[in-house]
């Protein structure tokens, strides 16, 4: 499956964006589905995750109650909606997807996914 990231761009504290990550291929109602982010000099980290059906959704504790991930698999496409932005959510941010196996046991660790979308810079100013 191909991923293409977009929505990215500069946003003030307390604004939102909405990211949207497309994916190709028949097979992607099947695949767990996650994004990250990397800042300068970081390492990348998980953002949040969602089960193959939209059933499960998961979240990184930096992010719980502020951000909402979402799918539709009619249109081969997941969300990442973003609310009350901080300065510190500044980084380019990737979609990812892995098989449901995998996704079961390692839906946080960037490591274990196989495809990887190219990213979107998501820059928030104070």
């Amino acid at each position: 499956v191909q991923l293409q990231a977009f929505g990215g761009g500069l946003v003030q504290t307390g604004g939102s964006l909405r990211l949207s990550c497309a994916a190709s291929g028949r097979t992607f109602s099947s695949y767990g589905m996650g994004w990250f982010r990397q800042a300068p000099g970081k390492e990348r980290e998980f953002v949040a995750a969602i089960s193959w059906s939209g059933g499960n959704s998961y979240y990184a504790d930096s992010v719980k109650g502020r951000f909402t991930i979402s799918r539709d698999n009619a249109k081969n496409t997941v969300f990442l909606q973003m609310n009350s932005l901080k300065p510190e959510d500044t980084a380019v941010y990737y979609c990812a997807a892995t098989t449901p196996s995998i996704f079961s046991a390692y839906r946080s660790d960037y490591t274990k996914y196989n495809y990887w979308g190219q990213g979107t810079q998501v820059t928030v100013s104070s």
